[in-house]
């Protein structure tokens, strides 16, 4: 089948792919990085500096290596390829179902970016689990296939699914708030901005102004998403959230928060750029 002659849901999803690889394998190191800023253990001394993000970077090169940095890259493909591609055509074709004749408003765009989300993220759950495991450095899988058998094995099939309802907490509404601020900042700008030559510059900027603003909202859940799936012991999201509180207080639920406020916002901008670019190539409305 002739790209030209494919369905429009199967360009979106196409589009949305390689937008996901790109941004993936470019801004993997920052959410690594996140991932042990979120799962150090609380036993520096008192008074001792804060570790922070370029401490945890300097100190994965000098104990591992400079591509230890990539750890976890090959879980981020099998998530992040097809899970933006399900995002992207899920979000194409509720918006061609819903809102064909308009634009949607403000809640109706939460809503939209959302449920696409959502369906990305339940599809996508158990690759999700694989690569915080592999990101932590506590665990050590041979493969992507590999840490699917051993942990299925050892830890049953809701293993896989850890982490359910926090990461459903993180990213409905990272898409939901990230969609309508992209979609009402474009709206505000002048016709003539959006659609000229620089169009991928606007597009890039409306959408680091919205990464930055859904990632801050989002970041305690992101914490306990991580929590949850690190541990072998099947915890709850109250036992995370209280975990959480009695080791690092109210701080502790933005561990992390630059290298992912980073790899979110610039991840999330780049990802939409691209595909609206692919789009307006294949001659479809995104």
């Amino acid at each position: 089948m002739e790209l030209a002659a494919a369905h429009p849901a199967l360009k979106a999803f196409m589009c949305g792919s390689l937008s996901g690889t790109c941004s993936t394998l470019l801004f993997q190191p920052l959410d690594l990085v996140k991932t042990r800023l979120q799962t150090l253990q609380n036993n520096a001394k008192p008074g001792s500096p804060r570790v922070g993000m370029f401490a945890v970077l300097i100190n994965v090169i000098r104990t591992e290596n400079f591509f230890s940095l990539w750890k976890g890259v090959s879980p981020s493909f099998v998530r992040c390829i097809p899970g933006v591609g399900i995002y992207f055509s899920t979000f194409y074709s509720l918006k061609q179902h819903y809102f064909l004749d308009r634009a949607p408003n403000a809640g109706e765009a939460v809503l939209l970016g959302a449920g696409a989300r959502a369906v990305a993220g339940i599809c996508m759950l158990p690759f999700t689990v694989i690569k915080t495991r592999y990101e932590s450095g506590r665990y050590n899988y041979a493969s992507v296939a590999a840490a699917l058998r051993s942990m299925y094995e050892t830890e049953g099939i809701r293993a896989l699914f850890s982490g359910l309802t926090a990461t459903l907490l993180r990213d409905a509404p990272f898409s939901g708030i990230y969609v309508m601020c992209y979609s009402q900042a474009k709206r505000a700008l002048p016709q003539e901005v959006t659609s000229s030559t620089y169009a991928p510059l606007v597009n890039f900027s409306c959408g680091v102004v919205s990464g930055v603003m859904a990632s801050l909202v989002t970041q305690p859940a992101d914490v306990v998403k991580t929590h949850i799936q690190v541990s072998s012991s099947h915890w709850s999201t109250a036992h995370a959230i209280r975990y959480i509180y009695m080791e690092h207080g109210t701080a502790g639920f933005f561990r992390g928060a630059v290298p992912r406020s980073l790899r979110r916002t610039l991840m999330a901008a780049m990802a939409w750029t691209v595909y609206e670019q692919l789009m307006a190539q294949m001659g479809l409305k995104s």
